[in-house]
């Protein structure tokens, strides 16, 4: 029976029947999957039920929606790019919004960053990076450079390359091992709040083992800045960063730094390499670009490295994605762009950080609790033990709130307008949970 309007199902308990035995989510079972959420509409820092019940979201949609949901300026920008160009190839043509991108990107980011390659999502713009600097050292008439150096707990995405050079062990993708190009990996830096001893050497010292013996198959060192995220959610000092870079410096190896997560004010900086004062030869963006509405990625290089890549064999980039630079992505990426840039959000980073580390240090009292730390808009609370997802997702529903843990790691990361109010409920049900869990 359909619904009203010729809507397909005429209950909500069919439209969740149909997404349990149909839908699949990400990371989930089709045969046992967890229960999902109906969400009907989203406004401001709150997502709202089917039933009328409002949460209040404390995951930004995965890093992405920074100035919450359904913001006036972005929905005139994409309003307005509708009706006069909703998609059109970017192969042999181009358009305002995605050149009035591209310079705002430019702009934005560090003056040796000249060259901007769109994409449709922060995995394939890792994965752009990485056949940039393949492609870099074949047109150099080096093409056994094909090897990517990195740190563990990382990630870097799903797809193949970008699942190459995410952790192997604590990573989620193992079981692809076997189909996966062969990286290497060095120790991970010191993460930062933890009360663990500290390890015998400097994680730097296994860095630069790796480089030094391995600097004529490398292609390029690939990194999280600052925040190691869904492999572990780690934070780690700026200085570690800068040693990177002195010894790519030294060895010629190109460095990518995998800013899709950290991008656009959610470290405290506008990106998180400013924070160690270096720059990347290769630097994807994601997620926040269009501030949560239309998936878009961004892959910034030198000139060094573009025209170097245009001296080869090919004489062109080897990559060209259908939904290349598309006008509404672009668009709306322009007005979240300059809202983000004419509100206060240093401001508002910083009074969610300090609320956040206010607020959450009450956890470390139980004995479920390994650490607590924030950065920026980022808190998470790392348990000893892997959460029970199937009991405590329901129970967050039940106290208003919308987080979504994962393995031993409770984390908030909410959108930068959200009000002192609505994080301390959120900090409050972090706090209920594990006092919980006993």
């Amino acid at each position: 029976m359909s619904g009203k309007n010729g809507e397909p199902f005429s209950s909500t308990a069919d439209w969740l029947r149909y997404d349990k035995e149909h839908v699949w989510h990400p990371y989930s079972s089709i045969s046992a999957p967890q229960p999902s959420a109906p969400i009907l509409r989203a406004d401001g820092f709150e997502l709202e039920l089917f039933d009328g019940r409002k949460l209040i979201d404390g995951m930004s949609s995965w890093w992405a929606a920074i100035h919450g949901y359904n913001v006036p300026e972005l929905n005139a920008a994409i309003n307005k790019q509708v009706e006069e160009l909703p998609h059109v190839m970017f192969g042999g043509l181009t358009h305002k919004p995605a050149i009035g991108l591209a310079k705002r990107l430019i702009d934005l980011t560090a003056e040796p960053l000249q060259h901007v390659f769109f994409s449709d999502s922060g995995s394939v713009s890792v994965e752009v990076a990485i056949k940039m600097a393949l492609q870099y050292w074949f047109a150099q008439g080096k093409p056994q450079r094909q090897r990517l150096l990195t740190v563990r707990h990382g990630y870097h995405g799903d797809t193949f390359a970008a699942m190459s050079v995410s952790d192997p062990v604590s990573g989620m993708h193992s079981m692809f091992s076997g189909s996966l190009k062969k990286q290497l990996f060095a120790d991970a830096p010191q993460p930062l709040g933890t009360e663990q001893t500290p390890p015998l050497a400097d994680p730097i010292e296994n860095f630069e083992q790796l480089i030094r013996q391995n600097v004529d198959e490398l292609a390029a060192v690939i990194l999280e800045p600052m925040v190691q995220g869904a492999g572990g959610m780690r934070f780690y000092d700026a200085g570690y960063l800068q040693k990177v870079r002195a010894l790519c410096d030294e060895t010629g190896v190109l460095l990518i730094l995998d800013e899709i997560a950290t991008g656009f004010g959610r470290t405290g900086t506008l990106f998180a390499y400013e924070q160690a004062g270096i720059v990347p030869d290769i630097l994807c963006l994601g997620k926040a670009l269009t501030g949560g509405y239309m998936t878009l990625a961004a892959t910034i290089t030198t000139t060094e490295v573009a025209t170097n890549i245009d001296s080869g064999g090919q004489g062109v980039f080897m990559h060209g994605p259908t939904f290349m630079g598309n006008p509404l992505a672009c668009s709306v990426a322009n007005a979240s762009i300059d809202l983000l840039l004419a509100s206060p959000w240093q401001q508002r980073v910083s009074a969610i950080e300090t609320q956040l580390a206010k607020e959450l240090a009450p956890c470390l009292k139980s004995t479920k609790v390994r650490d607590v730390r924030t950065k920026g808009a980022i808190g998470v609370v790392e348990l000893f033990d892997p959460v029970d997802m199937s009991t405590l997702q329901p129970r967050i529903i039940e106290l208003g709130v919308w987080l979504r843990p994962f393995g031993r790691l409770i984390y908030i990361m909410p959108p930068y307008i959200i009000t002192p109010e609505a994080l301390s409920k959120l900090t409050t049900a972090v706090l209920t949970v594990v006092d919980e869990m006993g």
